[in-house]
């Protein structure tokens, strides 16, 4: 199965210089907890729930003139849409996301790759097995 068939399309970005409080309200309105940040047509990080959580509010910043670039991971790990579903989770297991942007042959963002997407369209022992790892992954960190 490819990516495309799995992935959530249709997704929102969020720009650089967008204010953390309207990221935030698109992650709400959309009932997602993250968005790809785009410059000029290009992927250049993501932006969470947890990095708005964590980055601006649990480190006492003034959210309201924010913005995401200031709390954006820079680092992104993307896919493309033509891409096997079994190597985007690869992909996933790898870097420890739970999240993937999708791109396609123009570089473009067309979509979210999420575990939840994962679950609902690969076998049971692919699903674990990216789960296990990422899950795994976590623990770790939570424990530094």
């Amino acid at each position: 199965m490819r990516v495309a068939e799995a992935m959530t399309a249709g997704i929102r970005i969020a720009e650089p210089d967008e204010k953390v409080p309207h990221a935030a309200k698109k992650m709400r309105t959309q009932k997602i907890g993250a968005l790809p940040v785009v410059e000029d047509g290009k992927l250049i990080g993501m932006v969470t729930d947890r990095d708005i959580a964590t980055r601006a509010v649990g480190a006492n910043k003034d959210v309201t003139t924010m913005e995401v670039q200031e709390i954006m991971s820079d680092e992104c790990f993307w896919c493309s849409e033509t891409e096997e579903l079994e190597d985007a989770v690869r992909i996933m297991e790898q870097n420890n996301v739970r999240r993937l942007p999708v791109m396609n042959d123009k570089q473009e963002v067309v979509g979210m790759l999420s575990l939840e997407d994962v679950a609902v369209h690969a076998p049971a022992s692919l699903t674990g097995e990216v789960l296990k790892a990422v899950a795994r992954a976590k623990s770790k960190t939570d424990k530094d």
